[in-house]
């Protein structure tokens, strides 16, 4: 069994939304990349990143805090992200940034359906 521990993000801040409510937000940490060394070093395989503004919001918005978090569990826990992905760009820059696998919803019908060409969505393993 694999158990992937979830950060989401708002505001560049690691939180648990009431009822998916923007404006109902616990911060649990305000240090995205010290949680995410914590749930390495507590022997996690894996982590699971939202960027809830990215969300709402229909595209990236939290890039600083998943770039810091990327840089410090580094290539040995692979990182997968969702929200606010809604293009092929989108999706290329943040596995260049290290991001190993990205999520993508019913923006994944519109990004297939525009593809002309195959595409590679995972960089790595």
């Amino acid at each position: 069994m694999l158990i992937i521990p979830a950060i989401d993000l708002k505001d560049g801040h690691c939180v648990r939304l009431e009822q998916g409510e923007m404006d109902k937000a616990t911060v649990f940490s305000e240090d995205p990349a010290a949680t995410a060394r914590h749930w390495k070093e507590l022997g996690a395989r894996r982590l699971h990143l939202v960027d809830l503004n990215g969300a709402f919001a229909g595209k990236p918005v939290n890039d600083v805090a998943i770039r810091s978090i990327v840089d410090a569990v580094g290539d040995e826990m692979p990182v997968q992200l969702g929200g606010g992905i809604r293009d092929l760009a989108t999706i290329e820059r943040y596995l260049d940034d290290g991001v190993r696998y990205v999520i993508i919803g019913t923006a994944a019908v519109k990004i297939l359906v525009s593809c002309t060409r195959p595409v590679m969505l995972s960089r790595g393993t």
